[in-house]
């Protein structure tokens, strides 16, 4: 995968750490009034480029509704394998090239 292409790199990484094996991301979806979907991790909104990034490539996936109809997403093991990866490129960063890639994406 081109690294390029994954919206926010720190942001994405970031989510993906807080969700760890067990903490999904809500979809709330949109309706017939002009509101579209709403994903949140936590009670925080997270970014619709990142969300959908994430099932774009599959690294999250419905893992059913709340009672709230909410849909849970939970992360795949492709999710887990890529988040994995992340986090040892992120360790492998010096301060300078952390801060760069957290302030410009």
């Amino acid at each position: 995968m081109d690294i390029s292409t994954i919206p926010q790199r720190a942001e994405t990484l970031q989510i993906l750490r807080l969700m760890g094996s067990f903490e999904p991301i809500l979809m709330l979806t949109g309706d017939d009034e002009g509101y579209g979907s709403r994903w949140t991790l936590s009670g925080q909104q997270v970014q619709p480029a990142i969300a959908r990034f994430l099932m774009d490539c599959g690294f999250i996936a419905d893992a059913g509704k709340t009672e709230f109809g909410a849909i849970k997403l939970m992360l795949t093991e492709k999710g887990k394998e890529f988040r994995e990866k992340g986090l040892a490129w992120w360790a492998e960063l010096n301060f300078l090239e952390k801060l760069k890639i957290t302030v410009f994406g």
